[in-house]
């Protein structure tokens, strides 16, 4: 390492990546963040170097490299290997100790195990610590076979579904030219051979399963949409079944007929504005089921509220909260691949960033990212009663487009935000128009579905379609 880049890593100050020790006293320390380093992300621990970025330098003496390659190989279980340097930096020792993110972790140091959160190094609990020692024994979760399976419990229509969307969202790719089996095995990470016979990986139950929930009962999603703002009674509610994608797209139906649509008229475009950007819901369920921990007990939960929004993924966050933008760190590396293959994730590590764009240009706060126990959960804060104040992004219709005059226009803000009915004579009085030309623009309105047509003979009266608190119509 170079003096500057080192000048350069103090500059950061200390982090989730950087722990800074006066002198080599502080070395217990020092080796308690370096295993804690392993076991996170990785990263360097500086002797010499105070913790508002002052270098002070140490001493060196014939032993002192194997004396801070000791106080880590001696203290630590599993044995981690650091590497050691000294820079000059302006006339100052500085000991540079670099660890990176261990394949056999976790490392335990005087008989704990910890854990890199922010600039701290905090105890693992022990749920963590088991699943990292469980996850040292064997392949990643999403790459184990499932006992009890064979080959045949994958459907071969769904695969063809995903390989045809796969095609649709990179059209350029080449399709593949080998028999299915061969696909789902070699390309698509679904299945994998054993004494002969392929076997289907857990990446292959989720996406291509004739039956996930028989072999994988906790790989659900449960929504309810509740009255008001706590969970107190329910409106609506839902568990569902079915392979990811299947999930994926009941669950955004689901949440469509429980979320709000409302309409206006601004200089004469007709505007569709929902409560929420539905790409930025969906994209919060995709991170859910990629990254959640499929040892947890518990599905997916999904909470709609009045005024909010709640996706609840099974499972801590594996790095600090404030570092997950711009991040990709995963339990389940083959489903994050599986769902870029069809264009529900883009560049890995994005996610959080297209949330909080798509949220505010819809005229939203960000959501809010938090833990909940062992839960991670992201909020979505709705409009309340502002739905008609938001900044519409889809849906626009000039309706002027649609043939529409002003008068009907006129009309329509009437009937809406007025709460005005029509009849013949009321709308002939109002524009002074002839009885043949109000039959003409209400039929009109009518076609277009933006007004209805209620009671018969001389009781027809003519109202928006579409109660006043879901539907307005503005004019500037």
């Amino acid at each position: 390492m170079t003096p500057e880049e080192v000048r350069t890593l103090i500059s950061q100050g200390e982090g989730q990546r950087l722990e800074l020790k006066r002198s080599l006293a502080e070395l217990g320390m020092g080796t308690r963040a370096a295993a804690a380093m392993a076991n996170t992300d990785g990263g360097h621990v500086l002797f010499g170097v105070r913790d508002d970025g002052t270098i002070l330098g140490v001493q060196i003496g014939a032993q002192t490299r194997e004396q801070v390659v000791r106080a880590v190989t001696d203290n630590t279980d599993p044995t981690l290997y650091p590497s050691v340097e000294y820079v000059d930096v302006n006339g100052n020792t500085v000991i540079v100790v670099a660890v990176a993110r261990s394949e056999d972790r976790p490392h335990l140091v005087r008989g704990r195990a910890y854990k890199r959160v922010g600039a701290a190094d905090v105890q693992m609990s022990r749920a963590e610590y088991e699943r990292l020692l469980l996850a040292r024994r064997q392949p990643p979760f999403d790459q184990q076979l499932v006992e009890g399976t064979t080959y045949a419990d994958l459907d071969e229509i769904k695969v063809r579904d995903f390989l045809r969307r796969r095609q649709e969202a990179y059209p350029d790719a080449t399709p593949p030219g080998a028999a299915l089996p061969q696909v789902v095995a070699e390309m698509l990470e679904g299945a994998r051979e054993r004494d002969g016979e392929l076997v289907p990986t857990y990446t292959g139950l989720l996406f291509f399963g004739r039956d996930l929930q028989r072999f994988l009962p906790r790989a659900e999603v449960k929504l309810a949409r509740f009255q008001g703002t706590t969970t107190l009674a329910f409106i609506d509610r839902l568990i569902v079944h079915g392979t990811l994608p299947e999930m994926l797209d009941e669950a955004e139906r689901f949440i469509r007929r429980n979320t709000r649509t409302a309409m206006k008229v601004v200089e004469f475009e007709s505007v569709q504005v929902t409560e929420y950007p539905y790409d930025a819901v969906r994209e919060g369920l995709v991170n859910a089921m990629a990254h959640r921990d499929y040892h947890h007990s518990s599905g997916i939960q999904v909470n709609i509220f009045d005024d909010r929004l709640e996706v609840m993924s099974p499972g801590e966050a594996l790095i600090p909260l404030s570092e997950l933008e711009g991040s990709h760190v995963t339990r389940n590396e083959a489903l994050c691949r599986r769902f870029r293959d069809i264009g529900e994730m883009e560049q890995f590590g994005t996610g959080i960033t297209k949330m909080k764009r798509l949220m505010r240009e819809h005229g939203l706060g960000e959501p809010v990212f938090e833990e909940r126990g062992s839960f991670f959960r992201v909020t979505f804060w709705g409009p309340g009663d502002r739905i008609l104040d938001l900044i519409p992004r889809a849906g626009v219709t000039d309706l002027r487009e649609l043939g529409l005059n002003e008068r009907q226009i006129e009309a329509l803000r009437l009937m809406v935000n007025e709460g005005m009915e029509f009849t013949n004579q009321a709308y002939r009085e109002h524009f002074g128009v002839a009885k043949k030309t109000v039959v003409r623009d209400l039929e009109e309105l009518i076609e277009h579905g933006l007004i209805h047509r209620v009671g018969q003979g001389r009781a027809t009266r003519y109202v928006a379609v579409g109660p006043p608190e879901m539907t307005r119509f503005t004019r500037k």
